[in-house]
């Protein structure tokens, strides 16, 4: 199993130091021959912001942007993970502080407004953490 996430895009924008790029996000099976039959596979565009100091980039050239599988796993964990304990332990205690499943469902709702508003907070902090690299494709 390789250790890095590589999508091959096009550069859109460039603005400053800030390299925007098109890629084309595809499901597993979207790939699959028999794509045309099947309603799962499916594909969606989304533009990388890649904060790059070299000035070799050009709008329409074909990149690829390569990043850690580890910052994967890492933003499925703040996003997902912390999110359904907070949810799951906040429902139990709050159920029996408030006597009431109602009450306390929406208060353990209520506690993930706090901890997206931190996130939130700390978005500059997380952009360097989960940064992507960009290199040109050898053709």
């Amino acid at each position: 199993m390789t250790n890095i996430i590589t999508h091959q895009g096009i550069v859109e924008n460039i603005s400053g130091s800030q390299v925007s790029v098109r890629i084309i996000q595809t499901s597993a099976c979207s790939t699959c021959s028999v794509k045309g039959h099947c309603s799962s596979a499916d594909s969606k565009e989304k533009v990388i912001e890649i904060t790059d100091t070299s000035s070799v980039w050009k709008v329409g050239d074909e990149v690829t942007i390569i990043g850690a599988t580890s910052m994967g796993m890492q933003a499925v964990f703040l996003a997902f993970v912390i999110p359904l304990f907070l949810l799951i332990l906040g429902l139990f205690v709050f159920k029996t502080v408030l006597h009431s499943e109602l009450y306390g469902a929406l208060a353990a709702l209520a506690v993930l407004v706090p901890y997206y508003y931190i996130i939130w907070l700390n978005r500059t902090r997380l952009k360097q953490k989960f940064s992507f690299t960009i290199k040109p494709i050898n053709n």
